[in-house]
């Protein structure tokens, strides 16, 4: 693996547009790709994650939605299909959907229900999975808060690489910050290690992650970007001040039902309306949606987003 094959920059984690009903809105996703690419500082998505609800989609829904993203993108950035499960024919059926579609990559959080109990079974639960993709990169999607899957993911890598040719790396969305600089320098830097919280970017860029993933990066990725150039620079004062600008966006996103639920109203107020969350995560009411705003008033968020329409 060389250099050029990581991904580096921002990955946003799109929202997945829901109409009042609450199916999906697929026809929202192209005014979506738009919005995304007119950013120009975000390199890609990856879509039908925790933040794009997949576990509360049908196989055909997610395939719309991969379908959707992969045609409006139109090679303007890359589209990463997140296609994990608990379902292993699922996820190969949404693994060969992804590549038929022109997917840059696939990825694949472990199955959450019945657990692999050792990383021999992980590899072999995945290793299917990535070959119905053919030749497009497999990225695994280590998230142990919603997964209930802690295995050594150095370990993973280890044994994956022998198994999973495509293998190109992890989304690392952990707080276990040895562990992410373990695979950061596993075999001198072989594998693409994706930072996954948008809230301690600042330690991942520290220990050398060039690129990541985040659902706040739909909305204020200019904060993002502004810590890695300032990484970059060796200014760590600027680097810390944005990091609590992000952290300050964040509480709010917290407070109203975390990164999907809360997220959602952002990126409604950032431009594009992708509705309410499919149940059982709760509508948000007219009243919560003017708190959300009166609250987003102590931060930077209105003044980043304005910025973009400029």
């Amino acid at each position: 693996m060389i250099e050029s094959e990581k991904i580096t920059g921002l990955i946003s984690a799109p929202f997945t547009p829901m109409n009042e009903d609450g199916s999906v809105n697929v026809d929202r996703i192209k005014e979506y790709a738009d919005f995304t690419a007119n950013l120009k500082i975000v390199k890609g998505v990856f879509i039908c994650g925790t933040t794009g609800e997949s576990a509360s989609l049908t196989t055909e829904e997610r395939k719309a939605v991969a379908a959707a993203w992969t045609k409006h993108a139109d090679g303007r950035f890359k589209v990463i299909v997140h296609v994990g499960g608990t379902s292993l024919e699922q996820s190969k059926e949404l693994a060969a959907h992804a590549l038929e579609c022109g997917a840059y990559a696939i990825g694949a959080i472990a199955p959450f229900f019945f657990k692999p109990e050792r990383v021999e079974d992980l590899v072999s639960y995945f290793k299917p999975i990535a070959a119905a993709a053919g030749k497009i990169p497999f990225y695994y999607y280590n998230m142990p808060s919603i997964s209930g899957v802690s295995l050594s993911v150095v370990e993973f890598l280890k044994q994956g690489s022998k198994e999973i040719p495509t293998l190109r790396g992890v989304k690392f969305t952990h707080n276990n910050l040895m562990e992410m600089n373990q695979c950061i320098h596993l075999n001198n830097g072989q594998f693409d290690i994706l930072h996954g919280f948008d809230e301690i970017l600042i330690t991942g860029v520290a220990l050398g992650v060039k690129g990541a993933v985040g659902s706040t990066y739909n909305y204020v990725p200019s904060i993002y970007q502004g810590i890695f150039d300032a990484m970059a620079k060796n200014d760590i004062d600027t680097a810390r001040k944005l990091q609590y600008e992000s952290v300050k966006i964040l509480d709010v996103v917290i407070k109203h039902g975390g990164g999907v639920r809360g997220g959602k109203q952002l990126m409604k107020l950032a431009g594009v309306d992708c509705g309410d969350c499919r149940l059982p995560i709760k509508p948000v009411t007219a009243e919560e949606f003017e708190q959300i705003k009166e609250e987003l008033k102590d931060t930077e968020f209105f003044n980043i987003v304005n910025s973009y329409k400029k």
